[in-house]
């Protein structure tokens, strides 16, 4: 059986994995889930995407082939190593993945809730009215970040990866939540119109982590890919 590496997002603990690792495990599926560098390793490094991609071939290096699992921030490494190593990777599954750059007013909404987050946190003190725009703008991680990982991110939203996405060869499953408004449904849409040889599965009441409030439902998912191989 071909070894699953499972690359979780942009967080800094694991125990909402627990369950679907739990299940994993008694389905017998042989898979390492990997502490990312900057989140739960640790560490605390300033990493652009091609340090990750490098960091993820040192964590593969002894295995021929390897099956990739990411979920958001995981799924926007393990597309570009894929991208960049696509004779190493035997199938790919993507949750809710990062890398497809916001669009239109999407993006226009972020970013001028972003300068009103930067204005409102230079001239008033007041912490809780700073975090209803962080919220708004979705930047609680952000500003929770350190500086070195703060640098980080901003390294990996500058890369748009909807430009590589036909050069992902391998079989793929992109799994979305149709309530996600963190990574929307349109961005998973888009990555299926990509990547040639790709299916979809929609979750219709999952939101950007399906792997907590679906967890058996991405178990059988995943066992289906991994006994594909």
């Amino acid at each position: 059986m071909t070894k699953l590496f499972i690359l979780h997002g942009w967080t800094y603990q694991t125990a909402t994995w627990d369950v679907l690792r739990k299940l994993l495990s008694e389905r017998g599926i042989d898979y390492e889930f990997l502490l990312i560098p900057g989140l739960t390793d640790g560490t605390n490094p300033s990493w652009t995407l091609d340090t990750y991609v490098e960091w993820l071939k040192e964590k593969t290096a002894k295995y021929d082939k390897v099956i990739l699992y990411g979920h958001s921030n995981g799924g926007r490494i393990s597309l570009a190593f894929t991208a960049k190593y696509p004779d190493k990777v035997t199938r790919l599954i993507l949750e809710d993945s990062a890398g497809i750059p916001p669009r239109g007013l999407r993006r226009l909404k972020r970013d001028a809730f972003r300068i009103g987050a930067q204005t409102i946190g230079t001239f008033v003190r007041f912490e809780k009215l700073r975090g209803v725009f962080r919220k708004a703008i979705r930047a609680d991680d952000y500003a929770n970040a350190t500086p070195e990982m703060r640098k980080t991110m901003s390294n990996l939203a500058a890369i748009n990866l909807g430009t590589i996405l036909d050069q992902i060869m391998c079989p793929t499953l992109i799994i979305w939540g149709a309530g996600d408004t963190t990574t929307p449904l349109i961005d998973g849409e888009l990555m299926h119109a990509g990547i040639k040889n790709s299916r979809m599965h929609v979750i219709p009441d999952a939101r950007h982590s399906p792997h907590i409030t679906h967890p058996k439902e991405l178990a059988d998912l995943i066992e289906a890919e991994v006994k594909a191989v």
